[in-house]
């Protein structure tokens, strides 16, 4: 990675893992949150730069009467029909990829966490950071608390789960993991040490290995 572009790593945990509790610790802590949902958010509301592909692609009726794309239909389709989530895919992520590029060339944070729900499943993302960083708790506790978060059913949540990577599959891209089973107060000292290593790394005091730490 060029040098002059900030040390960075790639934040990511399944649904209910607690990765914005994680995110916002780490903000706290001084470091700049690049959130790819917000900025995929940002590209799909009213007059958002990717609307006009969008219904070019999958016609007016994705759009609601303000001009957004209409999320629970995009939503009920792509989770059918895999042909039409990479059609989706194709128009948004190299947007999202040009933004969230943007947004971490300006960061003035000492480093950057690029916020990436899905960031074993797109592929891309492990080659444009220089660690993973994971949250990690029990895929029973993953559903308890989308269930009582989002006044959803355990089918609902764990239909979710399944579309998106095993636990395994995270765990075995992470450099890093934080453990998040329990409460929160327990997020505080391991993203501290984490913040420290993120420091040192950043500059350049001690050398970026290869193996998870």
């Amino acid at each position: 990675m060029d040098k002059t572009v900030k040390f960075s790593v790639g934040l990511t945990g399944g649904i209910g893992s607690g990765k914005s509790a994680v995110a916002t610790r780490f903000a706290a802590l001084g470091a700049t949150i690049v959130d790819t949902d917000r900025i995929a958010h940002s590209m799909t509301v009213a007059g958002g730069p990717a609307m006009p592909a969008l219904v070019a692609e999958f016609g007016p009726e994705f759009a609601d009467a303000s001009g957004a794309m209409d999320r629970a239909r995009m939503r009920a389709l792509v989770f059918s029909d895999a042909t039409a989530k990479a059609r989706l895919e194709a128009i948004l992520h190299p947007m999202i990829r040009s933004a969230a590029e943007a947004a971490g060339a300006a960061a003035t944070g000492p480093y950057v966490i690029y916020d990436v729900p899905l960031l074993v499943e797109s592929g891309s993302w492990r080659s444009r950071v220089q660690r993973v960083l994971v949250v990690d708790c029990p895929e029973a506790t993953q559903v308890a608390r989308v269930m009582a978060r989002n006044q959803m059913t355990a089918s609902q949540v764990q239909a979710i789960m399944a579309a998106q990577a095993p636990r395994s599959a995270r765990l075995a891209a992470a450099d890093d993991i934080i453990n998040n089973e329990g409460d929160l107060t327990a997020l505080d000292p391991q993203i501290a040490r984490l913040h420290h290593l993120y420091l040192a790394f950043s500059a350049g005091t001690i050398t970026i290995p290869s193996q998870r730490l």
